[in-house]
This record gives C-alpha cells, sequence and structure tokens, in this order.
C-alpha cells in the first residue's frame, strides 16, 4: 500500500529546524538580553537611584519597570510561538499583528530608539573611561568608540557574539567582587533617598533607569538569525528579565548598605570604591557598555533593514551583503544616528528619551497580543498562551508610566507615531501579509449588526446608495453623485450587471478588483459588486431585492436615465420593483456635454415637505455638504399663479426654509400665465443640477416617464427624484 502522507510531504517539504543554521536560546537570546539589562545604567547610574529615592523607592522603580518588561515578555513569547519571526524583531511581530501603518508607526520610533541606545552604552562608557583617565576627551573617546563598534558589527557579526561570552565572565567577576567588598563609610540605610539635599522626583529617576530593563529588545530583534525563534525568544526572554530581576533588587540594598546618599549621588564610580577589587567594576563596566552597544549597532540596522523590505522606508537601506544578509548599509545609516547623539548629548538626556520610545513600542506589543486573542482568531494559535488581561495590564501601565513621567513628552511621542500612520495609510501600502484589523472590523461590524434596531429611525437616516452603473469608467457621474450624498458615512456600492453567458467566480472577482481599484484611485470609499444574469433589469431588480445583511440595506438606488424606447417599458418596470421595495429612486439624466458644469448652480423645484419634498430638500442639504459642491448656490423654487399668492407663499415657506436649517435660498415665481414646463425651462436654463419630483408608479408609468423625458431634455443635468414610503423625510427635516 503507498504511504497516503507521501504527496503532502512533498507539498510542504521537509522540516528540520536541528539542521537549520543559526543561534540558540543561551548564545542568541539570553546572552544579548542580559548583557544588555545589566548596562551602563547598573554600572553608572544605580548608585544615582538609590542615592535619590532610597532603597524603598529603588525596590519600587525596580518592580514596576520589570513588570512592564515581564508583562510585554509574555505577550512577546504569544506572538512569537504563533508566527514564524524573521528579521526585525518587534517591528515584524507588530506589522503582521496590526498592519504595516502601525509597524511602520512604532517601527520608526523603535529603531531611532535603538540607534540612540548605541549612544547611551558608548556615552556611558567613556564616562567610566573619563574618570580613570581624567587627561583624555570625553566627546573623542565617545565617538572612537561608536565607530569602534560599528565597524566591528560590520566586519563580523559573529565576532561580536562570540565575545558575548567573555564579556558574561567579566561582569559575574564584576558583581562577585562588589559582592565581597565592603562600606567606604559608616552609613544608615536611608529608606527614602537624601533627605539634607533636593532629589530628583521619583519619575525622573524612574525614567533615567528604565532603559536597563529593555534588553529583552537585544534577543528579539536578533529574531532573523535565530535557529528556532518561537522556542527561543520565549525562554531566553524570561530567563533574562529573572536575573535581572534577581540581580536589580540585591544591589540596592549592597549599596544603600555601604554608602550615603550623597556619595552614591555625586560619585558615578561608586561602585568601584566599594568593591573587592575595584578595578573589577571596570572590567565588567568597560565590557557591559560595549556589547550593549554592540547589541543595538546589530539590532538597530536590521530593523531599519526589516522596515526597507517591507517599503515603508526606501529599498536601499535594506541592501544586504553577504550570505547571511548583512544590513551594512543599514549599519552606516544607524552610525551617523549615533555619532551626531554622542557628540551633543549625555546620559541623563539620552535615557528618558529611549523610555518613551521603548514604552511606546511596549505597549503596541502587549495591545497587538491583547487583541489577537480577543479576537480568537482560528489563525492565532500560540503554543505559549496568555490570557487577554495581562497584555491589557502591560498596554495601559505603558501609558501610565509614559504619563507619569512627562505628559509633554508622551503627547508628543504620540504625535510622532499618528504623524508617521497617517503617512504611511495616505501612501496606500499593498502588502503580502494578513493582520489582525480585518479581525477587529469583523467583530465591530458583527456587534454592530447585531445592536442594530430593525425599526427605522427618521433622525439617524442617512443614504447608503446602490449605484447601478454598468460600466463605472463611462458613468463616473453616476458615483459622483453618490459619492457627494453619502459624505463618506454612508454605505456605498457601486453595482454592475453583466449580460450573455454566465462568467466564472475568478472573472466576477477580478472586474469587482478592478472596479474597487477605480474607486479608490478617485478616493472614494464603497464596495464593488458585480453580477451575471440573462436579463439586466430583471437582474437589477433581484440584486436590489437580496443584497445587503441583516437591517443593513441600501435604501437609494441610483441609476442613468433610459436612452433605449425598445426597453423603456423594462425600465418603467424596474422603478416601480424598486419603490415596492421601499427604496428611494434617484434617476440621473445627465447633460453629456457640460455634466455638472461649473457646481455653482442648484435648483430644487419644490412643492412642500410631503412626498418627495423632503428628500428633495435633504439631497440638496448633502450635496452643499460635500466638497465637491461646498461653494454652489442652492435655490429651492415654486411657481404659483398670481403676485398675492407669492406674498402669502414667501412669507410661509422663509419661516419653514429657516426651521428646516437648510442653507438654501426661496425665489418665487409668478407663472403670468406661462405653462409649468415653460417657467421650468426658462429658469433653470442655466442651473448646473436641477432636482425635480417623480410621481409614485402605477400602471401608467411607463407613459409618465416617457413624459418626463420629454420635459426635461432641454435642461442642464436633471435628478428625477422618488421618495419612499418608509422614511417621513419631514421628521429627518426637523
Amino acid at each position: 500500500m503507498k504511504n497516503p502522507f507521501k504527496s503532502y510531504s512533498k507539498i510542504i517539504g521537509k522540516v528540520n529546524p536541528s539542521k537549520k543554521k543559526g543561534l540558540g536560546t543561551f548564545g542568541g537570546v539570553f546572552t544579548p538580553s542580559i548583557l544588555t539589562i545589566l548596562g551602563v545604567i547598573m554600572y553608572l547610574r544605580f548608585g544615582w537611584v538609590v542615592g535619590n529615592v532610597g532603597l524603598i523607592g529603588t525596590l519600587i522603580i525596580v518592580t514596576v519597570s520589570v513588570s512592564i518588561t515581564f508583562l510585554t515578555a509574555l505577550s512577546i513569547a504569544a506572538i512569537a510561538t504563533d508566527q514564524r519571526v524573521k528579521g526585525g524583531g518587534a517591528y515584524y511581530m507588530i506589522s503582521r499583528s496590526l498592519g504595516i501603518e502601525v509597524g511602520g508607526a512604532v517601527g520608526i520610533p523603535l529603531f531611532i530608539a535603538l540607534a540612540l541606545s548605541v549612544a547611551l552604552y558608548t556615552v556611558g562608557f567613556a564616562e567610566s573611561i573619563v574618570s580613570v583617565f581624567p587627561n583624555l576627551d570625553f566627546k573623542t573617546v565617545g565617538l572612537v568608540t561608536t565607530i569602534g563598534v560599528a565597524s566591528l558589527a560590520i566586519i563580523s557579526a559573529k565576532i561580536a557574539i562570540r565575545a558575548q561570552y567573555f564579556i558574561m565572565f567579566g561582569i559575574v567577576l564584576s558583581l562577585l567582587s562588589l559582592f565581597f567588598g565592603s562600606p567606604i563609610e559608616e552609613t544608615n540605610i536611608e529608606m527614602w533617598g537624601a533627605a539634607d539635599r533636593h532629589s530628583e522626583s521619583f519619575w525622573i529617576v524612574f525614567a533615567v533607569f528604565f532603559p536597563a530593563v529593555t534588553g529583552i529588545m537585544a534577543g528579539v530583534n536578533m529574531s532573523g538569525d535565530l535557529k528556532d525563534p518561537a522556542k527561543s525568544i520565549p525562554k531566553g526572554t524570561f530567563a533574562a528579565v529573572g536575573v535581572g530581576y534577581l540581580i536589580y533588587m540585591t544591589l540596592p540594598i549592597i549599596l544603600a548598605n555601604r554608602a550615603d546618599a550623597i556619595s552614591l549621588i555625586e560619585d558615578p564610580m561608586i561602585m568601584r570604591r566599594i568593591s573587592y577589587w575595584g578595578d573589577a567594576i571596570l572590567i565588567g563596566v568597560w565590557g557591559a557598555t560595549l556589547s550593549s552597544a554592540v547589541g543595538s549597532i546589530l539590532g538597530a540596522p536590521r530593523v531599519l533593514q526589516a522596515l526597507a523590505k517591507d517599503r515603508v522606508l526606501p529599498d536601499w537601506l535594506g541592501k544586504g551583503s553577504g550570505e547571511d544578509d548583512s544590513p551594512r548599509i543599514a549599519t552606516f545609516f544607524t552610525l551617523g544616528i549615533a555619532l551626531i547623539a554622542v557628540f551633543f548629548g549625555n546620559l541623563n538626556i539620552i535615557a528618558p528619551i529611549l523610555t518613551m520610545f521603548f514604552l511606546t513600542t511596549y505597549g503596541v506589543l502587549n495591545a497587538a497580543a491583547g487583541l489577537e486573542k480577543i479576537l480568537d482568531s482560528p489563525s492565532f494559535r500560540p503554543t505559549f498562551k496568555v490570557h487577554w488581561i495581562f497584555s491589557l495590564l502591560g498596554t495601559l501601565g505603558c501609558i501610565a508610566v509614559m504619563f507619569l513621567i512627562n505628559a509633554l513628552a508622551t503627547a508628543m511621542a504620540f504625535v510622532f507615531v499618528i504623524v508617521i500612520f497617517l503617512w504611511l495609510q495616505k501612501r496606500r501600502m499593498k502588502t503580502a501579509f494578513g493582520d489582525v484589523r480585518m479581525g477587529i472590523w469583523m467583530t465591530l461590524v458583527r456587534k454592530g449588526l447585531l445592536n442594530l434596531r430593525k425599526e427605522k429611525e427618521a433622525k439617524t437616516w442617512r443614504p447608503n446608495p446602490l449605484v447601478l452603473s454598468g460600466a463605472p469608467t463611462s458613468r463616473w457621474h453616476l458615483i459622483d453623485f453618490a459619492a457627494a450624498i453619502s459624505h463618506d458615512r454612508g454605505i456605498l456600492t457601486v453595482a454592475t450587471v453583466l449580460t450573455g453567458r454566465p462568467i466564472s467566480h475568478e472573472r466576477r472577482k477580478k472586474i469587482e478588483d478592478n472596479i474597487q481599484d477605480f474607486l479608490e484611485k478617485h478616493d472614494t470609499l464603497g464596495f464593488a459588486s458585480v453580477i451575471s444574469a440573462s436579463d439586466a433589469y430583471q437582474g437589477a431588480s433581484e440584486f436590489v431585492k437580496y443584497y445587503g445583511l441583516g437591517t443593513v440595506t441600501p435604501n437609494t438606488v441610483i441609476l442613468g436615465d433610459s436612452e433605449n424606447e425598445g426597453s423603456r417599458q423594462k425600465y418603467a418596470d424596474m422603478i416601480t420593483h424598486f419603490h415596492e421595495l421601499n427604496r428611494n429612486v434617484i434617476i440621473i439624466a445627465n447633460d453629456d456635454k457640460k455634466g455638472f458644469g461649473d457646481r455653482n448652480q442648484i435648483d430644487i423645484w419644490w412643492g412642500g415637505v410631503k412626498g418627495n419634498g423632503g428628500l428633495l430638500l435633504i439631497l440638496g442639504h448633502l450635496l452643499k455638504g460635500s466638497r465637491s459642491w461646498r461653494d454652489t448656490k442652492v435655490t429651492v423654487k415654486i411657481m404659483v399663479d398670481n403676485v398675492n399668492s407669492a406674498k402669502d407663499a414667501k412669507r410661509n415657506l422663509s419661516s419653514i426654509i429657516a426651521r428646516l436649517r437648510i442653507d438654501a435660498e426661496l425665489e418665487i415665481i409668478v407663472s403670468k400665465g406661462r405653462s409649468f414646463d415653460e417657467v421650468l425651462h426658462n429658469s433653470s436654463k442655466d442651473a448646473d443640477m436641477v432636482l425635480l419630483g417623480l410621481a409614485e408608479p402605477d400602471e401608467n408609468f411607463m407613459e409618465y416617464y416617457k413624459k418626463m423625458q420629454q420635459l426635461i431634455a432641454p435642461l442642464p443635468t436633471t435628478i428625477l427624484v422618488r421618495a419612499a414610503d418608509e422614511v417621513s423625510f419631514r421628521e429627518v427635516l426637523l
């Protein structure tokens, strides 16, 4: 018997993760993460933290910071075990969950934060070097060091990664030396910082410390270089968070026992003085700062490369070199940003900026994981399961801490992200991957449909136009009118009925896609639908009857005038059918030469609020409120028999028009023995659009419609309107 699974193995291929080249959990995630966590802030600013807020304040800062990091690590683990995480780390995760626009809006600030991180660590290295060798120039050391770590990353990322193990040994040695050290002075443990001098506020200190625990990004950003990201990212990240928390909760006790608050604040190298072997601290701080700088200079270009490959940024930034697709151009670009930051910045300025960008990234990562879980899409099947409440707490925690640190800086960070998002959205970027947005909209649509009341409410009425356009490219005026009255608020559908032999689903879908693209090019929001029928009129009638979902159905049918005398009866029967379905009917008799003219004048021939009158006024109001008809003049015209009637009509109707709050002028025309046809043609010959009411369809509707066509033939573009009986447009107006 043949193996029934043989064909499937050919389709999916043989998967053997163990044979894939790449970094493991320890070397690829844990080591770079813990080296970045135990970095420049720990060696050069942790004493300052303890001195300013005391032992209890420091333990609170560490716990709150690590809690946010831990919640984010949970979200990262959920996303990483659900999808194949490629290069770009956090940006890749966010863009594949929340879409390219959100991913780019967060990915660009994330790249900036990582590039500034290089400066943070090299500035820290320079600060420690100058404290030992005072004759050296601080900025020169920082710039040379930045160029050095960037050169190492460009020459060989593998050498930089292997060097981490030696640096790890140096950090362990420095911590042991600190543990076995002794106090430099007699001191009491100060629980709340320096009492006899002005100390920095709790949240300012928090902002300076927080970058210390953002090291989890170092492992995540190397996602494209890992052998098994789904396995390594969660394990390595949790291990680094746990070890880092243990160390950061122990060190404040040691520092508070060995020096007073003033010494801790004023001496950045206080650890060297209280250690058993002071030079071991130098080994640790130099190793930690350099390894963290290398980690950032490896991570930032890979985020930039991922952004470029997704065409968020220019393609040339994403070009790789060698077998491992090393992002050398992106590395040079990152180096330029880091050098500028080193030249102008210092630790206390750079750290809070990083805090804002990292908190933004963390917040969005948590939001992505939470939304995926809430929506419960069949495609979201992480092996590491996290309840959405933890992701929500992570998001809220990030936002709350950002505002507590600096509300103005938080607002600026949000504005920065929103501007990038709107810029990317305007570009209408297309991607080959899906995201969670469809699930979000589906959930909202479902909830909305189930909660919509079945009875019609006049006060909430708005047109949901269904345009029977035929070929949209040649009858754009129908769609233009529909878009003008819907204001991108109603649901616009453009429908085409194809006659002849039935077409395939693929062919129909392709035509719909072409119409959809045509609408997008004209900045029109709507749906496209293509049906096939043996008879166009019968097909249109059936489509209008059944199209819609629940209580959301097109309430206004827009179509062109009938030009074929042979099919006029079918056309009239179709209009009658639409009216029987309680649909408003709008027929546009287009002036092929002038179209909508200059869009300066709309004439509405009115017979009162009842019947078609209410809908005619609403259409005039909606047209004037649209962008394309904004400067038009709307005139409501009424014909009366004599001057006395004109005075009475003007007095009564002026107050009605004012009460209806319609931006329109009233014109009373005395017939002076002329017929309505003559008055209509003479008064509206220079208008750009004329709106007239249609009689209710009956058994003689075809003959009536034929006369209407003769009546409007000399006029500019004319809109014939028949209001449905279902909605009282008088109530809509009032």
